[in-house]
């Protein structure tokens, strides 16, 4: 596992065992992680999404309370996924990370709760599976708008010319970041309830 700018959020990187049958490895051990993030890990629903190449799905969060932290995998195809850290309060406010994820190496991203995140499907028929930690509760999803220039997130750097965005009318119609700050949208960084630190003005690491 390693740590990335966002706190909280980690990379999961897999053993990989091959032979001539194909490729074994292990996604997660929740005891580990765990051991890691200091919070209990323990899935209580699994979704899968299906996208098209260009698809843009997110951002998306759960408010805290409820909270909702999650484990992303691509299981078909590739995606470029990215995580926000719009916690109030958070030193690292404003940030994002992206982060390569694909069927071939198993890869996944930890995502704790409070930390918005989305991705863009690279192939067709890219499948990404979500372990979340607690169900879903109508009401209390986040949604940001994922084109927020005060975010300038660069979704298709270093992708083909060719590839077209395609989002959903709702994450089109999302608020941006301080749309969502001043209708009490976002949460809190670990009990703060000082005011945000301004957004940078140039945010993002890949990897």
């Amino acid at each position: 596992m390693t740590r990335g700018r966002v706190p909280g959020v980690l990379v999961l990187e897999p053993h990989r065992l091959t032979d001539e049958r194909g490729v074994f490895y292990e996604g997660v051990r929740t005891d580990a992680l765990t051991a890691v993030t200091g919070r209990p890990f323990v899935p209580r629903q699994v979704n899968y999404s299906v996208s098209r190449r260009g698809t843009l799905r997110g951002l998306h969060g759960v408010r805290v309370p409820p909270g909702q932290a999650k484990l992303v995998t691509c299981v078909r195809g590739s995606v470029r996924d990215v995580v926000v850290d719009l916690r109030l309060g958070s030193p690292e406010f404003g940030t994002y990370e992206t982060t390569a994820l694909d069927a071939e190496s198993g890869r996944a991203v930890y995502v704790p709760e409070g930390v918005v995140h989305g991705f863009l499907a690279l192939t067709d028929d890219a499948c990404v599976s979500y372990l979340l930690s607690t169900p879903h509760v109508p009401g209390t999803q986040i949604d940001i708008d994922p084109l927020d220039p005060d975010l300038a997130i660069a979704w298709t750097a270093g992708a083909p010319a060719d590839l077209e965005l395609l989002l959903s009318a709702k994450d089109r119609a999302a608020p941006g970041v301080r749309e969502a700050e001043a209708a009490g949208l976002l949460p809190y960084w670990r009990g703060s309830r000082h005011p945000a630190a301004p957004l940078p003005q140039r945010s993002g690491a890949s990897g």
